[in-house]
Formats: C-alpha cells, structure tokens, sequence
C-alpha cells in the first residue's frame, strides 16, 4: 500500500497503534509529525507531508491502526492524534467513525468536536496506567491488630 510492501505496511500499522497506546498511557495527545518522526525511529522510511499520497497513507495508517484495535478497546485510538495548529482530529477520522457507526453522518462542525473530545478522554481512559495498588499481606499475627 501507497508504495510499501504489505509486510512493511503491517509493521507500520504495528507500530503506529504501539506509539500511540504508549502515549494513551500518559494521557497525551501527538501530532501527525510525532508519529512520523516515531515511525522514522522504529526504521520506517518517513512520510511526506507535502505530498497529497504520503498525507493519505499517514490517514490510512490510522485508519488501519483503529481497525486492529477498536475490537479490544471500543475506542479509536487515532482521536489523540491532531494537527499542529490545530486542536482537533483530522477529516478521515471523522469519515471513519461515521463508517464505523460511531457518529451520524448528519453531524455538524459542533457534534464532531464533542464526538472528537469524548474519544480522546475515552482513549485516555482506557490505555492510562491504573494506579498500582500495593498488596497488603495480612498474617495470623496482623489480623485483628
């Protein structure tokens, strides 16, 4: 796909959901040129933004990444990735939820961006580490103490 093998591609997608559910741990939201500079570190040949293909591979990478991993967590994890100027989602994952059956596709500018900011503090919600709790262990000498 767009110029790379299907087992590149696959890595790719791979690694794409791994960078972003590392980032969904911390709560954090990234921007298209994190994810490239991260698929640039894990090896991959970076995209190109200033081309219309490369702009929509990075889009069907995400894509991609949501189909593997909305199955598990219900959630599209694409949501935490947004444009540089701008705090909010780009136009395909808009199309894909509304593919999805996640939002109608009558929705206007302002049901996007509460559907957007309701995914990412779900994607948040469901990636972030829990708090560990520390195992208290109870003898027969600390019960009833």
């Amino acid at each position: 796909m767009f110029g790379r093998s299907d087992d590149e591609w696959d890595r790719i997608v791979d690694d794409a959901a791994a960078f972003l559910i590392s980032q969904a741990k911390l709560r954090r939201t990234v921007t298209y040129s994190d994810l490239n500079s991260a698929l640039t570190r894990r090896g991959h040949l970076p995209f190109d933004f200033g081309t219309e293909s490369d702009r929509a591979a990075v889009g069907a990478v995400l894509g991609d990444a949501v189909q593997r991993t909305i199955g598990d967590s219900g959630v599209m994890l694409s949501a935490i990735v947004v444009y540089i100027d701008r705090n909010d989602a780009g136009t395909g994952f808009y199309k894909l939820a509304t593919q999805l059956g996640l939002l109608p596709n009558t929705a206007d500018a302002d049901d996007k961006l509460a559907f957007w900011a309701r995914q990412v503090a779900a994607v948040h919600e469901c990636y972030a580490r829990q708090p560990r709790k520390r195992k208290v262990e109870t003898t027969p000498d600390s019960v009833g103490s």
